[in-house]
């Protein structure tokens, strides 16, 4: 984790032209590396074709809105919430979702403090509950540049922060995951879960994101 000091639906920015995907890399080689360890790890007892079968699956109904589903009930459960910052693996098993073996962190933004997440090895990324990365995600530039000058970063995905807010920039590794818990919009006392979480976007939960508009009442 750094720390910056002198550094879907609902998405608005289009950052194309600020984070072009990296080239494709030469994947026959990796993918005969993988069969045999897929093999191997079967073969082995670490995990049966069911398991792998059953997580692919999971994996491929992921979406943003799971984690827009935790945020939401953190937003309404003070109680959950506490957990959820305290053991983020632990709290999100309440509510069906299981990241083992991995560790998961949930970061809270506040008025004074924005987190945002990156992986700078490669694409590290919670999909069970965010779906899959985008492409600015696994970037070279995003990688490089959101932990050199975070500030700078953000601006350009629309983030523009006061010089009394603190940025801290947290890398994921194969081992550890991270969400970010946004700020809660003002005006929202009387939504329930569900209108909560609609209001939750992909970006939000990385980090790229900071304010949460809430809808007009009589578009709903």
């Amino acid at each position: 984790m750094t720390s910056d000091h002198p550094h879907d639906p609902g998405h608005d920015h289009d950052h194309a032209r600020t984070f072009q995907p990296d080239l494709s890399e030469p994947t026959s080689d990796a993918a005969l590396i993988g069969v045999a360890l897929r093999r191997l790890m079967i073969e082995r007892g670490v995990y049966s074709a069911e398991e792998e079968r059953a997580t692919i699956e999971r994996m491929a109904g992921a979406n943003p809105g799971n984690g827009a589903r935790i945020v939401a009930r953190a937003w309404s459960d003070p109680a959950f919430k506490e957990r959820l910052l305290a053991d983020g693996a632990e709290a999100i098993k309440e509510l069906g979702y299981d990241l083992s073996p991995l560790e998961f962190t949930v970061l809270e933004n506040t008025d004074r403090l924005h987190n945002v997440v990156v992986c700078t090895l490669c694409s590290c990324y919670p999909r069970a509950l965010l779906g899959q990365s985008p492409a600015w995600y696994k970037s070279k530039n995003y990688r490089a540049r959101v932990v050199r000058e975070p500030r700078a970063v953000l601006a350009e995905f629309g983030v523009a922060l006061a010089d009394d807010v603190e940025v801290r920039v947290h890398d994921s590794t194969a081992e550890l995951r991270y969400m970010i818990l946004p700020q809660r919009p003002a005006g929202t006392e009387g939504l329930d879960e569900a209108d909560l979480a609609a209001l939750v976007t992909r970006d939000s939960l990385i980090g790229t994101q900071r304010d949460l508009t809430p809808k007009d009442p009589a578009a709903r």
